[in-house]
């Protein structure tokens, strides 16, 4: 069996444009070709392919998984017109519908809607200094965190005070309260396979930023979840009306000790491998009970 590992010309390998995080990419195709083997025959085997090689043949392949895909924000429209096809040619995990919804951070309302409990939120259509008060003013803060409501790997982030200079914003935000949490516990992320935890852990900021990313000097320390954190994750990825392949549920310690949703990263997450030995076959195995 042949499996394709979705990725981008920013994290190949030999890429003069490989990002200085994709060494996150190498780690994940280990642990999957690790897994592969353990689980199936000798001649099966990933493939990290760029989901935009116009000369791929997806149908030579049993199926494809969403990988490192790290510059499809800005171009959004064009990478679900390719996955589309992709999923004519192949089964494709996770299904181009289910990403074009994940795409744009407006899920985040939706989950709202079905009981997740969220980081209160402003939506900024037209970023300027007259929207991004309100925003302040709505949010009852004087810290926020503007994100952009395509994005991710907090490209295009930033933390911004009430009365600070704005920085160029080019694209559609979303504005949330900064929280302390962020610095003093860390973002929890769960990682999840077939529906089922896999593994879970605490993504810390370098001193002096905010941001967990490895970009950032971010670290990451894998630990076990307590019943009422594992159950918030999993409630989740209850709100969805079909189970993924794949997903990871980032949070935040609210101040009454509970945990707020902050993303439901369903596209091309960084699974943490090294934090979770068992990713690898975890995968293999709920993809070949898939497509048996």
């Amino acid at each position: 069996m042949r499996f394709a590992y979705l990725s981008s010309d920013v994290t190949l390998p030999g890429s003069p444009r490989r990002r200085s995080d994709a060494f996150e990419h190498d780690f994940m195709m280990d642990a999957l070709r690790t897994g592969l083997c353990d689980v199936a025959e000798a001649s099966s085997e990933w493939v990290d392919i760029a989901w935009d090689d116009s000369e791929a043949d997806w149908a030579g392949f049993d199926a494809a998984m969403i990988g490192t895909a790290w510059d499809y924000w800005d171009r959004q429209e064009e990478f679900i017109e390719v996955l589309q096809g992709i999923s004519k040619a192949t089964r494709l995990y996770n299904p181009p519908e289910l990403v074009r919804w994940n795409s744009h951070k407006s899920y985040l309302r939706d989950l709202g809607h079905r009981g997740a409990r969220l980081i209160p939120t402003a939506w900024i259509e037209q970023p300027d200094v007259t929207s991004v008060e309100r925003a302040f003013d709505a949010l009852q803060t004087d810290r926020i965190v503007l994100k952009r409501q395509v994005g991710a790997g907090a490209d295009g982030q930033h933390l911004v005070e009430r009365g600070q200079p704005l920085p160029e914003l080019k694209h559609k935000m979303m504005a949330q309260p900064f929280l302390p949490a962020i610095l003093s516990e860390g973002e929890i992320s769960f990682v999840f396979v077939a529906g089922e935890l896999s593994h879970a852990l605490i993504k810390r900021a370098a001193d002096g930023d905010y941001r967990i990313q490895s970009t950032y000097g971010g670290t990451e320390e894998s630990i076990m979840p307590n019943a009422d954190d594992l159950q918030a994750a999993k409630a989740v990825l209850g709100y969805l009306d079909e189970v993924p392949l794949y997903g990871r549920v980032d949070m935040l310690r609210a101040p009454d000790g509970g945990l707020l949703l902050m993303e439901l990263e369903l596209i091309e997450p960084y699974l943490y491998p090294r934090q979770g030995p068992e990713l690898g076959r975890r995968v293999a195995e709920a993809l070949l009970a898939r497509i048996d």
